[in-house]
């Protein structure tokens, strides 16, 4: 097989596996289950951002401040895009009942949906910056070497893996059905293809934007865990919960830790 086949098919089988394995996983926890595993969810996110991706980002940028100045302009970006999301919404429906919802971020944890898809939007496009990144850098490894390329593949599958069953589980708790929220998933991994096949034709063009992409994925990350869902875990102050929310942020981020080795190892 071409260097560019191989691309494209570890791009779409990068994006189907990680997708349709957190599915799985979605899929078999019941729904009053998700604002539970909300909080594994942010461990994911946070694992993802702060171990995976924002090491990365700062490797690729020119300087360790461009980096960060891109992570703070992307949580501005975010901040501002879930601002036009409530304006259409107020616009839509009209704001009964405001300032309460808002203002509580609506995160109501057994009402699917109360946050009108804010943070399931924000995560599709975070997801989308980061699989984007993840096709070049497949494009980058099979320039250079299949065996490398495959390598690669195959540990971005594995990294995906927790952060994919954390962002399904975001947007079925945002109200998405299971159906759309795959649908959503699949769509958004198809980045992964398109910045294979641009990095292989454009590799020292498609390059340069892959520092901005990662800042930008990290800022999502970072956004929606901390702006949109931690707030939410904050309403049940009993200690049992909280300790539950510990432990669960604790097994987000040791599965991030946990993907990375697992799948060096697996390869031999």
């Amino acid at each position: 097989m071409t260097a560019l086949t191989w691309i494209i098919v570890m791009s779409l089988a990068g994006g189907l596996i990680s997708v349709l394995v957190a599915a799985g996983f979605s899929y078999a926890a019941r729904p009053n289950w998700v604002p539970v595993l909300i909080s594994y969810a942010i461990g994911a996110l946070l694992g993802a951002a702060f171990l995976e991706v924002l090491p990365h980002a700062i490797e690729a940028a020119e300087s360790p401040e461009h980096a960060t100045i891109t992570i703070l302009a992307g949580i501005l970006l975010f901040f501002i895009l879930e601002k036009l999301v409530l304006w259409r919404h107020c616009h839509d429906e009209g704001c009964h009942g405001h300032g309460q919802d808002h203002a509580g971020h609506g995160h109501g944890h057994s009402h699917a949906g109360h946050d009108h898809g804010r943070s399931g939007l924000m995560i599709l496009v975070g997801d989308t910056f980061h699989n984007f990144v993840d096709g070049v850098l497949i494009a980058a490894a099979f320039v250079e070497s299949t065996p490398l390329g495959i390598v690669t593949a195959m540990a971005i599958i594995a990294h995906e893996i927790p952060q994919e069953v954390g962002d399904f589980l975001i947007l079925l708790h945002s109200g998405y059905s299971r159906a759309k929220a795959l649908a959503f998933n699949l769509l958004s991994s198809l980045a992964t293809l398109l910045g294979g096949i641009l990095a292989y034709f454009a590799l020292s063009h498609v390059q340069a934007l892959v520092p901005v992409f990662l800042g930008l994925a990290a800022a999502s990350m970072i956004y929606v865990a901390v702006a949109d869902l931690i707030p939410g875990l904050h309403k049940r102050t009993e200690l049992r919960a909280t300790m539950q929310q510990v432990l669960l942020i604790a097994a987000g981020i040791a599965s991030v830790v946990l993907a990375h080795p697992l799948a060096e190892g697996a390869l031999g």
